[in-house]
């Protein structure tokens, strides 16, 4: 049985797993990598040029080499990464993965999608079995608000409304990105457990209520 979240991720590795073309030094990744100690970065290789299967493998490598439980911040095509690992080699890792903060997954079915990416298509749709937020910008050039939310029902991840902060990367200035450490320490307990204010939850229900709605879902 998985101890309480909290205790676990206290003491969990977290291993940021970007996406294309990797984290430069303002990405949020990059300074959390730098500022806490227990924060590393999966080397996922052929970061311009990226392969599914092999970003799989490097990604479970990662997570072998990791004694202890591990939270999962990933970016971008990152995000991708961790929902096909989760479907092709998770069962074996079930019970070290804390969570994982899946943030601005990109598009990569429909409209101008770079053709790196399309070899991460189609999009896993199954849910993932550990506990997730996906994080979101309202003006992510790369996905829409929308979808965004919808990816976070097929994954079964509570989501987060970051704003508007572009791809949520080096280009939006964030820093550390405070919302984003905030989100991390939350992994593993309900909305209602977190201090949140009344309005804020019953605005996100209300979303989530609407997106089932358009989308059947």
């Amino acid at each position: 049985m998985r101890p309480y979240a909290p205790e676990l991720t206290a003491s969990a590795t977290i291993l940021t797993v970007p996406g294309l073309m990797n984290s430069g030094p303002g990405h949020w990744q990059t300074i959390w990598e730098a500022e806490l100690p227990n924060c590393h970065r999966a080397e996922l290789g052929s970061w311009d040029a990226p392969q599914r299967n092999s970003w799989i493998g490097n990604l479970n490598h990662a997570i072998d080499r990791i004694d202890g439980p591990v939270i999962l911040a990933a970016h971008s095509l990152g995000c991708h990464a961790v929902t096909w690992w989760a479907a092709f080699e998770c069962r074996e890792w079930s019970e070290k993965i804390v969570g994982a903060l899946l943030v601005a997954p990109p598009e990569l079915e429909s409209g101008a999608v770079d053709s790196r990416l399309r070899g991460f298509a189609p999009t896993p749709k199954a849910l993932l079995p550990f506990p997730s937020i996906l994080v979101a910008s309202r003006n992510d050039p790369y996905i829409s608000f929308s979808r965004a939310r919808l990816l976070a029902q097929f994954w079964g991840s509570r989501f987060a409304d970051a704003g508007e902060a572009g791809h949520i990367n080096a280009d939006s200035a964030l820093g550390d990105w405070t919302f984003g450490r905030f989100l991390l320490s939350r992994l593993g307990q309900p909305f209602e457990d977190q201090g949140m204010d009344g309005q804020r939850i019953a605005g996100e229900r209300e979303r989530s209520a609407e997106a089932t709605l358009l989308y059947g879902v």
